[in-house]
């Protein structure tokens, strides 16, 4: 397989090759692509040095992948390009997720969904890939009615800028160039991404309208306030989510530690329950205090942790890119 990876020296970017080679895809020739400044220069992957090319000559390449990660204005003006030349397109960012007519994949709850015909394929949100991945298994079940889910959100999110804020405020370093409107260290900021119309901001929203097209079902109510916090590892999500049927506690515990790409950590007596100090690195979705709403009928409450720069950014990408590599490309491989 060849593959390009855009964005290939971001945060982002550098978990993306770092996946492709700890699940060792199927990699015949690497394209990694950056900015102008970085063409030229090389990056290791797998022992190697790859040189960093530009967006055209890997274009010209036509590669089988494109897996990008560098921003919403990027992925619409090069994306198709990409797709006209019959590369099958990736992408991180919000460009393409709420288009008609592109699919916007978690692959543990919707991967049957991509068709031969698709060649440019959303990657949710990082917030909402770990709320779904955490509910499928319980929506297949129970039917959700309604969600309303608050965040707890890594600095990493809004990438490298904003890790060196927190970092230079925790050791009082002078002149620190801001990234976000106050400090984060120390602090809590209930603001991600800009605000809307609606006093929701753009990221609350993004969980609102992704997880019904995820879910493919637009009659489940959603709300969701979204907030950062100074912390590296991971996002964090206490999700309450209110059925359709009744459930049984025992019976949603048995589901989540069945389900793929869950790992169910919900010992509270002995203090295990998910944090991002332990997701960090790994590319499960962490679940725990997981109990029933005693205020609200048929309603429970739970604990949802995922490293965002994995599961809800790298390791999805890639997942898709094997879901793709194994339905229309494996069997042309083998012939």
């Amino acid at each position: 397989m060849k593959i390009a990876v855009i964005g290939a020296t971001g945060l982002v970017g550098s978990e993306m090759l770092r996946v492709l080679s700890e699940r060792n895809f199927p990699i015949s020739e690497l394209l990694p692509v950056a900015s102008e400044k970085s063409i030229g220069k090389t990056i290791n992957f797998k022992g190697k040095a790859f040189e960093i090319v530009s967006m055209q000559d890997a274009i010209d390449a036509k590669p089988d992948i494109a897996i990008f990660s560098a921003g919403g204005s990027v992925s619409l003006e090069f994306a198709p390009k990409f797709a006209e030349v019959g590369t099958r397109v990736i992408d991180n960012s919000s460009a393409w997720r709420m288009k008609e007519g592109y699919k916007l994949i978690v692959p543990e709850v919707n991967a049957d969904a991509i068709e031969a015909t698709d060649f440019i394929i959303a990657n949710p949100n990082c917030s909402t890939i770990q709320m779904v991945v955490a509910l499928a298994p319980l929506h297949r079940k129970y039917n959700i009615k309604r969600i309303v889910v608050s965040t707890y959100q890594s600095v990493t999110g809004t990438g490298k800028a904003a890790v060196d804020q927190m970092m230079q405020e925790r050791t009082n370093t002078k002149n620190i160039a801001q990234v976000y409107p106050h400090r984060i260290d120390l602090n809590v900021l209930p603001h991600i991404d800009v605000f809307l119309d609606n006093g929701y901001t753009k990221e609350e929203m993004k969980m609102v309208n992704e997880t019904k097209k995820i879910f493919n079902n637009q009659n489940i109510q959603v709300t969701a306030t979204a907030v950062r916090i100074p912390v590296i590892g991971g996002h964090s999500e206490a999700v309450n989510v209110e059925f359709e049927q009744e459930f049984d506690l025992k019976e949603v515990s048995r589901l989540l530690s069945e389900a793929e790409g869950v790992i169910l950590e919900d010992e509270p007596n002995e203090n295990r329950y998910p944090m991002p100090l332990f997701a960090h690195g790994k590319d499960e979705v962490f679940v725990g205090r997981i109990r029933r709403d005693e205020s609200q009928a048929k309603t429970l409450n739970m604990w949802i942790v995922a490293d965002n720069l994995r599961k809800g950014a790298a390791t999805n990408a890639v997942q898709i890119a094997e879901y793709i590599f194994e339905n229309f490309f494996a069997e042309a491989q083998q012939v």
